[in-house]
């Protein structure tokens, strides 16, 4: 595992988890959800909330099978290495902006939106890629734990962690003004749970993903184990201090999901590359940034042409709904929605066509 062999397991892991975004991103009717694919109304954590952790962290895995071979055999040269990085990173944050101006434009009451979750995991990409290129493995540990106590710090100092009152908010309002994911015309607040002073927490999980995926190279899956063990134990305790939330991705929030991923990364690699299990969800994981970015796209182009409302209403609500209620129809519209992608995912790979955005 000391080279550069990609694994199965990661590459399922991801794709489960790009799947599971799609799943719970693309209801038939926001009015009409399950509980458990709904994020926690403010503070909590749902399996929903888990997701797009669990992608931060699986994304700081795989910079360090990707780029800690290379920097060993000294090929590429570091500044080819950090120009890659910059270059995709660029080019992630500039999709997510444009699907957004996209919809701004297209579709009737949007106003435009400067974050997202693509200009997040770009963000977060060129950040941790920097880590793994520049820097000693013992800055990864003292870097991690001043993100942690630090933002814990900025949010405690902030006063009240309440929607728009808290600090993070508060940030976004002078940073982005109107154009985020929500905005209170009546004060002129602002709310984006992809906000900027957040992004820098959410560095966390993928920088602990960055310092699992040098364990799993070197197979110290004891290692893995025991961070896994303590991450859950100081979540849940830190929690008391300050709650699991997704939208100010807290320090315990990062903690708790973080140790839930590693776990998922032993099961996935014991099952797949120990036991020889077929890698489920792959396809998904080797085109992961094209499936999301195309279903956020889907999410513009299917209202701003009118379709998603009879697809919905005629293909679901009306076969679905009088036999098995609301919820179901809207959970079978995205579950239909996941298998048209999962069609595109499955040709793409049979074509060995793998889009690096």
């Amino acid at each position: 595992m000391n080279g550069t062999h990609r694994l199965a397991s990661l590459d399922a892991l991801r794709g489960v988890t790009v799947a599971f975004m799609l799943l719970v991103n693309d209801p038939g009717s926001w009015d009409h959800i399950f509980a458990p694919l709904d994020h926690a109304a403010w503070n909590g954590c749902t399996p929903t909330d888990l997701v797009f952790p669990f992608f931060l962290f699986v994304m700081g895995v795989s910079a360090a099978l990707a780029i800690l071979p290379r920097l060993e055999h000294g090929s590429p040269p570091v500044a080819a290495l950090r120009r890659a990085a910059l270059w995709r990173g660029f080019r992630i944050v500039a999709l997510g902006v444009a699907i957004n101006a996209l919809a701004a434009w297209w579709m009737p009451g949007r106003e435009m939106r400067w974050p997202g979750v693509l200009q997040r995991i770009g963000v977060c990409f060129v950040v941790v890629a920097m880590f793994a290129i520049y820097t000693p493995r013992r800055v990864w540990w003292s870097a991690l734990i001043a993100l942690l106590l630090g933002y814990t710090l900025i949010l405690v100092a902030g006063g009240t962690l309440a929607k728009w009152d808290n600090i993070a908010d508060r940030v976004d309002t002078a940073v982005f003004g109107r154009y985020v994911w929500d905005y209170h015309a009546a004060s002129g607040q602002a709310h984006d749970p992809e906000g900027l002073l957040s992004t820098l927490s959410a560095m966390s999980s993928a920088l602990l993903g960055l310092i699992v995926g040098a364990w799993l190279r070197a197979r110290q899956f004891w290692r893995l184990f025991l961070t896994a063990v303590l991450s859950l134990t100081l979540g849940f305790l830190w929690s008391y201090v300050l709650p699991f939330n997704k939208n100010l991705w807290t320090s315990s929030f990062v903690l708790w999901t973080s140790g839930w991923a590693i776990i998922a990364l032993l099961i996935f690699h014991y099952l797949i590359d120990k036991r020889g299990l077929p890698a489920f969800g792959r396809r998904f994981g080797v085109n992961a940034i094209t499936a999301y970015a195309g279903s956020e796209l889907m999410q513009v182009v299917l209202p701003a042409l009118g379709w998603q409302g009879p697809i919905y209403h005629y293909g679901f609500v009306s076969t679905i709904a009088a036999l098995a209620g609301n919820k179901a129809a809207s959970l079978g519209f995205a579950v239909v929605f996941v298998v048209c992608w999962w069609l595109i995912v499955y040709l793409l790979d049979r074509r060995r066509i793998y889009l690096k955005i």
